[in-house]
């Protein structure tokens, strides 16, 4: 059985700030198809749907529809906030490589 992602702290704490500390949109996590490598991340604030597993932490949500699911098995969801840039970012240990920006991979 596959490991369904899991979410840091302080992905969801990041998250909160966004939802100004209340329930808000969810934070989705997809893959799609494209990209330098093959497959890339879409990140975005969403509604959650029936068939989407839920992660939840610190009363906020982050959703992955089933098609992603299999894509991201085991994959740690974290916030990052360097001199770069802030954003989310994803350790995929599926991923057998990827692209420098860190959105785009290959299985």
């Amino acid at each position: 059985m596959n490991l369904p992602p899991m979410v840091t702290p302080r992905a969801f704490a990041r998250l909160a700030e966004i939802n100004a500390g209340g329930p808000g949109p969810a934070l989705r996590v997809a893959v799609l198809g494209g990209g330098c490598s093959g497959f890339q991340y879409d990140i975005r604030m969403d509604e959650p749907a029936a068939e989407d597993l839920v992660l939840e932490g610190e009363g906020q949500r982050v959703v992955v529809d089933p098609v992603s699911l299999p894509f991201l098995a085991g994959a740690r969801i974290d916030w990052s906030d360097e001199l770069i840039g802030a954003r989310f970012v994803i350790d995929n240990p599926n991923a057998s490589s990827s692209c420098g920006c860190g959105t785009s991979f290959s299985i």
